[in-house]
């Protein structure tokens, strides 16, 4: 068995994390891989000198690794989609960060979680993804998400008019800031903060939440994911932006783009006792009282 570590060049991933991993890994004679440009941080930053190997994309994640653990919080588990791609290697996120819907193992239950993974004491919890058509070439071979797809006005700029069909068929002229198009796991992220609606992960739906709309009697929508949606956006300005995660670019005004669910699916590592409703009660504080 082969662990891959990934995690983002920041103070929050100090070396204790990594250290606690190899001797897990070395005692349960376990291989680890670390990222490359996380590794060489570490050595820069703490003078860190054990001798790792190392992974850096895609092609060579696949051909090394069985599991990543991701340090970090819920946006640097959306960057490992990159580096796993449709290779169906799971994930598991250790919250090293702060909210942490994706990353919900505590960073001081490290050691007994990658104890469970060892030993394949898991679930796999198998996420939809949406996949974008017609703007491929902005995001290379990437071109899907976990989270959302967003349309936006650039900078500043006057609002954006967003034609929407659901399989050809006419829904709505956005007039707004932008439109934002959530899986049901990207609708704990931007979604909700614009309002949409929180759902199950499980629930095989696009959420269309518009953003800063001009008609306040336009409100989110809930449709089937095995609907294709297209966009045709225009404006005053040439380009739009968009994004995919956290992956931004930009299109040109006119343009259209289509937006269907990916035909594989993001596998996170789960264990016994974890549920949604549970992280929902955890992160966003329901149930608790707070006029004290």
């Amino acid at each position: 068995m082969t662990i891959a570590v990934y995690a983002r060049n920041t103070k929050d991933n100090h070396p204790l994390y990594l250290e606690k991993l190899i001797e897990l890994t070395k005692k349960e004679k376990v291989k680890l891989i670390v990222y490359e440009p996380y590794y060489e941080f570490l050595r820069k930053e703490y003078r860190f000198t054990t001798i790792l190997k190392t992974f850096s994309c895609y092609e060579t994640l696949k051909s090394k690794a069985d599991y990543v653990v991701c340090l970090g919080g819920d946006g640097t588990i959306l960057e490992t989609i990159a580096l796993v791609r449709k290779s169906g290697i799971p994930v598991l996120g250790v919250n090293t960060g702060r909210l942490g819907f994706l990353a919900s193992v505590s960073k001081d239950d490290i050691e007994k979680a990658v104890t469970l993974l060892i030993q394949e004491k898991f679930s796999l919890d198998k996420r939809e993804l949406l996949e974008i058509i017609g703007g491929e070439k902005q995001f290379e071979d990437v071109n899907y998400a976990l989270n959302e797809f967003t349309i936006h006005k650039k900078d500043s700029s006057a609002m954006i008019n967003i034609d929407t069909y659901v399989d050809g068929v006419f829904l709505n002229s956005y007039f707004a800031d932008g439109l934002i198009i959530s899986t049901p796991t990207g609708s704990t992220a931007y979604s909700l903060s614009c309002g949409g609606p929180i759902m199950m992960p499980d629930s095989d739906n696009f959420i269309l939440t518009p953003i800063a709309s001009h008609n306040l009697n336009v409100r989110p929508i809930v449709i089937s994911n095995n609907k294709t949606l297209s966009f045709k956006v225009a404006g005053r300005n040439e380009s739009f932006n968009v994004s995919l995660d956290s992956r931004g670019s930009q299109i040109n005004s006119g343009a259209e783009i289509s937006i269907k669910k990916a035909d594989f699916r993001f596998n996170l590592i789960t264990f016994e006792g974890q549920h949604f409703f549970e992280t929902l009660r955890n992160k966003l504080l329901w149930g608790l009282d707070r006029r004290h």
